[in-house]
């Protein structure tokens, strides 16, 4: 095993206990106790996404199973809020799950966690909180979050409606927050860590690199076809509703984009028979990707195999290694 750089000493890898400085932000049904663990034993963090178990029991179970395969390494929940509060949501109840369990660490994201944030400092949970611009990451470091990790437009899922790329708000986050903070969106090379590291950033997430790795429960042909993809095969839809997705480039987008064209008064409930999460699913269990809202971004241009997700990881911090190497700081 390398010896770690000091500039891989930071509040990322302080606050959660890992090896190196990089999130593995939680994924849409695919964030389970196999892919959560697995990030954990590679020496990073990542977290189990709540609303892939609608039935709490059946997260409670899932964190219990997380913390087993973990054992003494760091692991997470994700709580993603829509942006608005709507009936019958159960975010409260899910945070209080999350609290009786003695999860450590939280990442939240969709709208302001400043609701909860009684429940979740009173259990002694550490908030990173996921924005999408960096004015959120403001209103978020005011609420009292420990940290924000904030994704430009190049990230797979939602970049929001402001587009601000992950190098300016790389070059700006140092000026306006006084918490640590992670820059993600189209990070998947270890000389990316480096310019992060460089620019402020305590760490970086991450996403589409991980979504070839083995411990990941998708189909064999959906990882394959993240790896015939490249940055070029993505395609942003749904930002006539102001939920603007950058997905892998498909039937359903293309289906999508024309709507939006066609229609610039288009509402959600037109999209829904196309964009619904249940057809997306799909691909994850059969390898189709045609059809279906399938998160992606530019990281995709860095995804060329199928393997362990320790060996992504060393990858990663080898590539960091070079970058320093060029600086003349190598370990």
């Amino acid at each position: 095993m390398t010896q770690i750089p000091e500039i891989f000493d930071t509040a990322v890898t302080r606050t959660f206990g890992t090896r190196l400085p990089v999130v593995a932000g939680g994924l849409q049904w695919l964030a389970n106790a196999e892919y959560v663990s697995a990030a954990a034993h590679a020496g990073i963090i990542s977290f189990i996404t709540a609303a892939s178990f609608p039935d709490l029991e059946d997260l409670r179970a899932e964190i219990r199973r997380c913390r087993e395969m973990c054992g003494d390494r760091p692991f997470g929940v994700n709580v993603s809020m829509i942006p608005k509060l709507v009936p019958g949501e159960k975010t409260e109840e899910v945070f209080r799950l999350i609290a009786e369990e003695g999860v450590r660490f939280v990442e939240t994201s969709g709208r302001s966690p400043e609701a909860f944030m009684p429940i979740l400092k009173d259990a002694g949970i550490t908030v990173l909180h996921k924005v999408p611009s960096l004015r959120y990451a403001v209103k978020a470091e005011a609420v009292g979050v420990d940290m924000v990790s904030i994704v430009g437009a190049e990230c797979g899922g939602h970049p929001g409606m402001d587009m601000v790329g992950s190098m300016v708000n790389a070059g700006l986050a140092d000026e306006r927050l006084s918490i640590p903070w992670l820059v993600g969106g189209g990070i998947g090379h270890g000389k990316q860590i480096i310019a992060a590291l460089a620019m402020g950033a305590s760490g970086v997430v991450m996403g589409t690199r991980f979504l070839v790795a083995e411990e990941l429960t998708a189909h064999p042909g959906y990882k394959q076809a993240m790896i015939d993809a490249s940055e070029l095969d993505t395609q942003l839809t749904m930002h006539s509703v102001r939920n603007t997705v950058r997905s892998l480039r498909n039937e359903t987008t293309e289906t999508v984009a024309k709507l939006e064209r066609d229609n610039p008064d288009i509402g959600i409930t037109e999209l829904l028979e196309h964009v619904s999460g249940k057809i997306g699913r799909n691909a994850y269990a059969t390898g189709d990707v045609s059809r279906g809202i399938l998160s992606a971004g530019h990281a995709l241009g860095f995804v060329d195999r199928i393997e362990p997700f320790a060996d992504i990881v060393s990858r990663l911090e080898n590539e960091a290694l070079v970058a320093l190497g060029r600086l003349g700081l190598a370990a």
